[in-house]
C-alpha cells in the first residue's frame, strides 16, 4: 500500500488530537479522584480560621476548579490553583484528620495523589 503525504499527515495529525484528548481526560479523572478523597475523607477542613465539613470542602475547591481550570494543565495545577490557600488572605488551608494532626491541604493532597499515581 502507498499512502499519500496528506494522508499520513492527517493520520499523524489525527494520533496527536486523540493523545491530547486522552490526556485531558486523565488529567479531568485524577481531578475526580483528589476530589472525591477530599468528599470522603473524615477529616476537618480549614479555611481563614473556620472549620468546614469535607461536603463544604469539596465545593469551595471545585467552585475554585472552575475559576482556574483554564491554568490547570496538571494535578499539580489543581493543587496549586484550586486546594492549596485563600485567594483573599493568602492563608493557608489545613486539614485536620481523624487522628487530630493539622496539615495544609496542599501537602495531603500531593501525598494522595503520590499514592494515586503509584496504584
Amino acid at each position: 500500500m502507498i499512502f499519500s503525504t496528506r494522508s499520513l499527515l492527517t493520520v499523524g495529525l489525527l494520533l496527536i488530537f486523540a493523545g491530547q484528548i486522552l490526556a485531558r481526560e486523565s488529567l479531568e479523572q485524577t481531578i475526580a479522584y483528589l476530589i472525591d478523597y477530599v468528599g470522603s475523607s473524615k477529616a476537618t477542613f480549614v479555611r481563614n480560621g473556620a472549620e468546614h465539613t469535607p461536603a463544604e470542602a469539596v465545593s469551595h475547591i471545585k467552585a475554585k476548579y472552575e475559576h482556574f481550570k483554564n491554568q490547570v494543565k496538571t494535578p499539580e495545577d489543581f493543587i496549586r490553583l484550586s486546594a492549596s490557600k485563600s485567594l483573599l488572605t493568602g492563608k493557608p488551608y489545613l486539614v485536620r484528620t481523624s487522628d487530630g494532626k493539622a496539615t495544609h491541604l496542599d501537602a495531603w493532597l500531593t501525598e494522595a495523589l503520590k499514592e494515586h499515581r503509584a496504584r
